[in-house]
């Protein structure tokens, strides 16, 4: 079942989702060639926890880390350790907190340095596909226009969509009902959004091959051709109109 959020609720998650977005802003900065991922993950444990939030994936099914950070060819659950950003490289931050209960979830890519045409195009075109997935989104519509919307843009661009990574709902858990697929599907074409639905739009795109597969760590995911992949994402709530973003300034 699909849960839906009253506005104290929304209220609640907004502002998780304020604190997951100063982060993600303020490491523009931070993010620079020969800083370690666990760097970044102890600049963002000390910066959620600074207003009053959880970061919530720290200790979730035993993920040992506040925040994932995938470099290149890593797409997700990316665990920081010392390893050192290059020139070059574009890693990319998921970033959830919790307040009073409730979770906002956002991702975002960056560059170190100067970067090839091809990754920065792959960056630039899977923000892209978040916002497409985003605007077709109001009370009444199916949540496949959602998945198409995303799929249509992999496929212009000739990217490949990572099936077995999904959006999903978010409120009192990090992950509800339902999930949210990066291409288009009959499961989510049965599913009509209403006001008050909060979602986690993720799409996840590679540059060639869509093929993953999980490294000894038990939690990278990454492409098994070794073709860099981008994640961008929000936390969005449904209204009447269209959406609002949780996880925006």
């Amino acid at each position: 079942m699909i849960s839906k959020k009253n506005d104290e609720e929304i209220r609640l998650m907004e502002y998780a989702g304020k604190v997951c977005y100063d982060l993600l802003e303020a490491m523009e900065g931070f993010i620079v060639k020969g800083v370690t991922t666990k760097e970044i993950n102890d600049y963002a444990d000390k910066f959620i926890r600074s207003r009053d939030c959880i970061p919530s994936e720290l200790g979730y099914e035993g993920y040992p880390a506040s925040i994932c950070t995938s470099i290149n060819e890593e797409v997700v659950h990316g665990i920081p350790r010392d390893r050192k950003l290059k020139e070059g490289d574009i890693i990319s931050l998921d970033v959830v907190a919790s307040y009073k209960g409730y979770h906002a979830d956002t991702a975002r890519t960056y560059k170190v340095g100067k970067i090839s045409k091809e990754k920065e195009e792959l960056m630039i075109h899977t923000k892209e596909a978040l916002y497409e997935g985003l605007s077709v989104i109001k009370e009444g519509a199916k949540l496949n226009d959602i998945c198409e919307a995303i799929e249509n843009v992999a496929k212009k661009y000739g990217y490949g969509v990572i099936q077995e990574l999904t959006g999903h709902g978010i409120g009192k858990t990090m992950h509800e009902d339902p999930y949210i697929p990066n291409y288009s599907n009959e499961e989510s074409k049965n599913i009509t959004l209403e006001k008050g639905m909060t979602l986690a739009i993720e799409p996840m795109f590679s540059l060639k091959g869509r093929k993953v597969w999980l490294l000894e760590d038990d939690w990278t995911i990454s492409t098994q051709d070794g073709s860099p992949a981008a994640h961008y994402e929000h936390t969005i709530v449904v209204t009447e109109e269209g959406y609002k973003i949780l996880t925006g300034e």
